[in-house]
């Protein structure tokens, strides 16, 4: 046997073949492989040390349904109670629109105008970042604000969107004796701020109607006392505006004067004084209209349906959105840890329903075993061709 002392490992032994004839074999070790060859135990060790790594990062990597794809989205909405949508479009859509095209880098607008709202998607290039997008969007609507209606509650607003982020899970809040009004009260104060507090949630929006005291005017009423809608709306924006009263000075204390502008019941409303008479007698508001506690939308209805459960009077939804990157199926995990504790915070006619989980299709997906996939095709039979 012959070593010549060369990098290359080169390994030279006689073989001798049968007739004689020695014939040389010559075995060849890469530079790279060399120390791994030499070293057997430390080779052993790195290599249970990558796959202990791997199983440790495999852990930690998000499971999503859908790639983590950000497309730059912003949606724009508007309200104008009391408008038709062809009003909603014409007055209000159709000057944003005019406004958000001269903004560069967008591939599509789209817009929806109902009864008393407008909202409009804007989608921009994958090359135009979120936050470049909405301050676009900011200047277009400011530059639109002299266009749209003087009588417009507030001016429109916009949100940052991204349609690959749907919600992770819905959450229903349900009761058979409050008032929707009442259980928003709730949902909002006790169920949505704890849930948002949550590691990797970003956002509840809450699917329901607040509380409002409603004046249901009589137009034969209001006609025969000789006042108009306007008239009465003003009279009673005055009537129930905060203002400052002072204060009174006293000899050795000063007490500043808060009086109780706002009125908070719908008793408090129908003692409300509209206007004088000829003679000096009070028109109150319950003469020309009737005034009840009510939501701010009496037309848009909840329900949602399940087996063997009798649907309830009052129903809000919260819709559970998660922050980019997050683990969906660790956020839903830490909702459904969080709803016992919160159903023994809230009153016994409140009821927590978790209505759906998109992180279950995820789990089912992730640990479907092969041999379910695969015996679907072992029971295939094929007929034979004929000869």
């Amino acid at each position: 046997m012959k070593n010549d002392g060369r990098d290359g490992g080169e390994i030279q032994s006689p073989r001798q073949r049968p007739g004689g004839a020695v014939q040389k074999l010559t075995q060849f070790s890469s530079g790279l492989s060399r120390p791994f060859i030499q070293r057997p135990v430390m080779t052993m060790l790195l290599t249970v040390s990558v796959l202990v790594f791997g199983i440790l990062s495999y852990n930690q990597l998000a499971v999503n349904d859908l790639p983590a794809v950000d497309y730059p989205v912003i949606s724009v909405t508007a309200s104008y109670p009391g408008a038709d949508p062809v009003t909603m479009a014409n007055t209000i859509a159709t000057p944003l629109e005019k406004q958000f095209t001269q903004i560069p880098g967008i591939s599509l607008i789209t817009s929806s105008s109902s009864q008393g709202n407008t909202s409009i998607t804007i989608q921009f290039d994958l090359s135009k970042s979120i936050d470049g997008a909405a301050s676009d969007v900011q200047s277009a609507i400011q530059r639109a604000s002299g266009q749209l209606p003087a009588d417009l509650p507030s001016p429109p607003t916009f949100t940052k969107a991204n349609p690959n982020d749907q919600p992770v899970m819905y959450v229903a809040l349900t009761s058979d004796t409050l008032t929707d009004g009442e259980l928003y009260r709730y949902g909002t104060t006790e169920v949505a701020q704890r849930i948002n507090i949550l590691p990797g949630v970003s956002q509840v929006n809450i699917y329901g109607v607040k509380g409002a005291i409603r004046i249901k005017i009589d137009p034969g009423k209001l006609a025969t006392r000789g006042m108009t809608f306007d008239e009465l709306a003003a009279a009673v924006k005055s009537g129930t505006a905060y203002s400052g009263a002072g204060q009174f000075d006293g000899k050795n204390k000063s007490f500043t004067l808060r009086p109780q502008g706002q009125l908070e019941t719908a008793e408090g409303y129908r003692d409300l004084i509209v206007k004088r008479g000829p003679n000096g007698a009070p028109v109150y508001l319950r003469d020309v209209a009737r005034v009840v506690d009510g939501v701010e939308n009496e037309r848009l209805s909840r329900h949602f349906f399940v087996r063997n459960f009798q649907p309830p009077a009052s129903v809000i939804v919260f819709a559970v959105s998660r922050q980019a990157g997050a683990n969906a199926v660790q956020v839903a995990k830490s909702v459904r840890a969080l709803l016992p504790g919160l159903q023994r915070e809230l009153p016994g006619s409140i009821r927590l329903i978790p209505v759906f989980d998109r992180s279950q299709s995820i789990v089912n997906a992730l640990h479907a075993p092969a041999r379910i996939r695969t015996r679907h095709f072992r029971h295939l039979r094929f007929p034979r061709p004929r000869q």
